[in-house]
C-alpha cells in the first residue's frame, strides 16, 4: 500500500512539472531569461518520476540533490538583479550550494561503498539544504520591490512549500533513525506546488529585485530554524527513553499547526498584514529603516525620464510605499477649495465639485494644527473660532479613506495625500506619523518647486507677448508718423502724378508691414531673425532711409556698395529705430549714415549732432526697455536694434556726448571674414 502510494503521489507531483515544463518551452526559446526557470522545472519534473519509479535509488538522491541546485540558481538571478545587492548574501548562496555539491559527492561514494554513516550524514546535509533554502526564499521574496511582490508571491510559496515539507521529512528521519509516513505522501506537496508556480509565471516579466530590510529578516528566518531544531533535540533527548510513539504524535500536531498557520496566514492578505504588524512592533527597535524609506521616498519623487509618471502620481505612490497603502489620492490647492490633483490605485469613489464645500475651513485647520489625520473615528475636528466642521464630510464617509498627509510648504498648506486603506488597517502610533510629516515636508517642497515652474511658464508667455506687443506698437507708431506725413502731403501734391503713384507705393508697403506685425503677435510666430545670408548694403539702407526722410536729409557716406551677413528685413528695422532716434535728438542739423570696412567685417555709423546723452543714462537707461529721454517715448528703439543686430552675429556701440551729439555703430560680419581671417600686417 505504501509502494502504491508513493508511486501514485510522485507520478502526480511528475505530471504536474511535466506540463509546466511544456507551457515554457516556447517562452524559454524566445527568452533567454527563461530558461533556467524551465529547466527548474524539467529537473523537477525528472525527480518526481525517477521517485515514482525507484524511490531508493541513488539515482534518484542524485537527482533530489540536481533539482535542489538549479532551484538555489533560480533564487540567484533573481537577487543578482539588484547591481548592489548585499556581499554576504552571495556567501549565503555559494554555503548552500556548496551544501548540495557535498550531497551529491556522499551520493556517489555511497553508490558505489554504501555506509550507514554517509547516508546519516546526507540526511544532515539535506536538512541543511532545505533550511539554508528556505532562508534564502525568504531573502528574495523579502528584497522584491512592494509593487511586484504579489507577482512572485505564489512562486515563493510553491518553494517554501517544496523545502518546508523537506525540512520537516529529514528531520524526523533523523530523530527516528527510519523515513517517517511523510516520505509516501511527499509528491502530493510537489503537486501542490505547481498550481502556484504556474499562477506566478503569468506575471514573470514583472518579477524584480531590490534592497529592504533583509538582513534583519534574515537574522529573524535563521533564529526561527535554529530554534526549530534546538526544540526539536530536546525533544528527541527526552522521549527517546519512552516506550510510546511520540514522534507519530509530535508529527501529527507539527504537521497540524503548520498547515492551519499556512491556511490562515497564505490565503488572507489581512491575516499577514497583522502578522508583518506584530513583528515589527515587538521584534524590532524601529518599525521603519529610515534610511532605506528615505532613499527610497526621495528616488520616487526625483524619478525622471520619458516614461516615469507625473510628478502628482509620483507623491502619492511614494507615500503608499511608506505604509503598505495600496493606493491613494492627491488634492491639491485651488484657490479657496479643494481639486482633485492626480490618483494612483485609488479604491473609492472620486469626488465630485460639490464635494469641497467647506474647503476654507479646511485649509485653515490644517494650517493651524499640521497634523497626520485618520479618518477611521476621526469625527469632526472643529476651528478654535466657528466651531465648524473642518475635515469634508466625503472624506469621513469615504471607506477607503485611511490617512491623510498634509503637505505644508513654509506652514502652509498646498496639498493633502489622502492614503487608502490596506486589508489589515492598524492603527498609527509615533512612528508613522512622525515619518509622513516629515516626508510631507519634503513633497511639499517638490509639489511647490512644480507648481512655481508651471506658474512661471504661464507668466513667461505672458511676458513673451507683452513684449511682443511693445515692440509692435513701437513699430506701430513709426507707421502712424509715416502715414500721418503721407496725409499732410497729400492736401498739397494731391495732383501730382508722381505723388500719387509714391503714396500709392507707401500704403502699400504700410499694409503689409501691419500684417508682419499682426503676424509676429501669433505666439508660434518665426524669430524676428530668419535668415543671415550675404547682402549688398545700399538697397537696405536706402529703404531705411527713405521710410525715414521727411522734411529732414539723412546722407549715405562712404561705400555702401558693400556686403555684410545679414537679414535684409531685420537689418531694415534695426537701422530705421536708430535713423529716428537720431532724427528726433536733432534739430536742423543733417543726420548721416557711413558705411566703412572694418577688420572683422562692416561698419555702420548713425550720427547726430543733437543734444546727446550722458554716460549715466548710456550705462544704465539706454539699452532698457520703456526708458526714454523723449516725451512720449517707448524706449524701445534702441534695445530692439540692439537684439536685432546680436540676432544677426553683429554688436551695436554707442559713443555719445552731452550737447555733441550721438553716434551708434552697427558692427556686421563679413562674408570673407568667415571663410578667412584677416591677418594683421606687423
Amino acid at each position: 500500500m505504501d509502494a502504491l502510494i508513493t508511486f501514485w503521489s510522485h507520478a502526480l507531483g511528475a505530471a504536474c512539472f511535466a506540463a509546466l515544463t511544456l507551457w515554457r518551452l516556447g517562452e524559454a526559446a524566445r527568452r533567454p531569461e527563461q530558461r533556467l526557470l524551465a529547466g527548474a522545472f524539467a529537473m523537477t519534473a525528472c525527480w518526481a518520476w525517477l521517485a515514482a519509479v525507484v524511490p531508493d535509488d541513488q539515482l534518484t538522491s542524485l537527482a533530489e540533490s540536481a533539482r535542489n541546485l538549479i532551484w538555489i540558481s533560480v533564487l540567484y538571478s533573481l537577487s543578482s538583479a539588484e547591481k548592489d545587492r548585499q556581499q554576504a548574501l552571495k556567501l549565503v548562496y555559494g554555503a548552500v550550494a556548496g551544501v548540495i555539491g557535498l550531497q551529491l559527492i556522499g551520493g556517489l561514494f555511497q553508490a558505489f561503498s554504501p555506509s550507514a554513516s554517509i547516508a546519516q550524514t546526507a540526511v544532515v546535509l539535506r536538512i541543511t539544504t532545505a533550511a539554508g533554502a528556505l532562508v534564502l526564499v525568504h531573502n528574495v521574496y523579502g528584497q522584491a520591490a512592494p509593487a511586484s511582490r504579489s507577482h512572485i508571491r505564489s512562486a515563493m510559496v510553491g518553494l517554501a512549500l517544496i523545502w518546508t515539507y523537506d525540512l520537516n521529512l529529514y528531520t524526523l528521519s533523523y530523530i527516528a533513525g527510519t523515513s517517517p509516513g511523510l516520505l509516501q505522501w511527499r509528491g502530493i506537496a510537489i503537486a501542490l506546488a505547481a498550481p502556484l508556480f504556474a499562477a506566478s509565471m503569468r506575471n514573470h516579466g514583472q518579477w524584480r529585485v531590490r534592497l529592504s530590510r533583509a538582513a534583519t529578516f534574515q537574522s529573524l528566518s535563521l533564529l526561527a530554524i535554529c530554534a526549530y531544531f534546538a526544540l526539536m533535540a530536546i525533544l528527541a533527548t527526552a522521549l527517546r527513553g519512552s516506550s510510546a510513539d511520540w514522534s507519530s504524535v509530535a508529527t501529527v500536531l507539527l504537521l497540524a499547526g503548520m498547515t492551519i498557520g499556512a491556511m490562515v496566514l497564505l490565503p488572507s492578505a489581512k491575516a499577514r498584514a497583522w502578522f508583518k504588524v506584530k513583528l515589527a512592533k515587538h521584534l524590532f527597535e524601529h518599525r521603519y529603516d529610515y534610511r532605506v524609506e528615505w532613499l527610497r521616498f526621495t528616488e520616487t519623487l526625483g524619478r525622471d525620464g520619458a516614461d516615469a509618471p507625473p510628478l502628482t502620481e509620483r507623491i502619492v505612490t511614494a507615500f503608499a510605499d511608506v505604509v503598505d497603502a495600496p493606493g491613494g489620492m492627491l488634492l491639491v490647492r485651488e484657490g479657496a477649495g479643494l481639486a482633485v490633483a492626480d490618483t494612483s490605485n485609488w479604491p473609492g469613489l472620486t469626488p465630485g465639485p460639490d464635494a469641497f464645500d467647506g474647503a476654507p475651513d479646511f485649509w485653515n485647520g490644517m494650517e493651524a494644527s499640521g497634523r497626520v489625520i485618520e479618518f477611521k473615528g476621526f469625527g469632526t475636528l472643529r476651528s478654535e473660532r466657528e466651531r465648524t466642521p473642518v475635515v469634508p464630510q466625503w472624506l469621513l464617509d469615504e471607506p477607503a479613506a485611511w490617512v491623510g498627509v498634509p503637505l505644508l510648504h513654509h506652514q502652509r498648506p498646498i496639498g493633502l495625500v489622502v492614503l487608502a486603506a490596506p486589508e489589515f488597517r492598524r492603527q498609527l502610533d509615533w512612528e508613522d506619523f512622525d515619518l509622513l510629516k516629515t516626508a510631507g515636508i519634503q513633497a511639499a517642497s517638490s509639489l511647490a518647486e512644480a507648481l512655481g515652474q508651471e506658474a512661471l511658464n504661464h507668466a513667461q508667455r505672458f511676458e513673451e507677448f507683452n513684449r511682443r506687443f511693445a515692440f509692435i506698437l513701437h513699430d506701430i507708431k513709426n507707421l502712424v508718423s509715416q502715414l500721418s506725413l503721407l496725409a499732410r502731403n497729400a492736401e498739397r501734391h494731391a495732383d501730382n502724378p508722381e505723388f500719387r503713384a509714391d503714396m500709392v507705393a507707401t500704403l502699400r508697403s504700410s499694409v503689409g508691414k501691419m500684417n508682419d506685425l499682426l503676424a509676429r503677435l501669433s505666439p508660434h510666430s518665426a524669430t524676428r531673425v530668419q535668415r543671415v545670408d550675404s547682402q549688398i548694403l545700399r538697397p537696405i539702407l536706402t529703404a531705411a532711409i527713405a521710410a525715414k526722410r521727411r522734411d529732414r536729409e539723412v546722407q549715405l557716406l562712404g561705400d555702401a556698395n558693400v556686403e555684410a551677413l545679414v537679414d535684409p528685413v531685420a537689418l531694415e528695422q534695426a537701422v530705421g529705430h536708430l535713423l529716428q532716434n537720431a532724427l528726433d535728438a536733432s534739430s536742423g542739423e543733417a543726420v548721416t549714415a557711413r558705411v566703412d570696412r572694418h577688420p572683422s567685417g562692416v561698419t555702420i555709423a548713425i550720427a547726430d549732432k543733437g543734444i546727446g546723452m550722458d554716460g549715466d543714462f548710456v550705462r544704465n537707461r539706454l539699452f532698457e526697455p520703456f526708458a526714454s529721454t523723449k516725451p512720449g517715448g517707448f524706449g524701445i528703439g534702441a534695445f530692439e536694434a540692439r537684439s536685432l543686430v546680436a540676432a544677426m552675429g553683429g554688436r551695436l556701440s554707442v559713443d555719445s556726448r552731452p550737447g555733441r551729439g550721438t553716434t551708434f555703430t552697427i558692427l556686421l560680419p563679413a562674408p570673407e571674414a568667415l571663410a578667412e581671417p584677416i591677418r594683421k600686417s606687423a
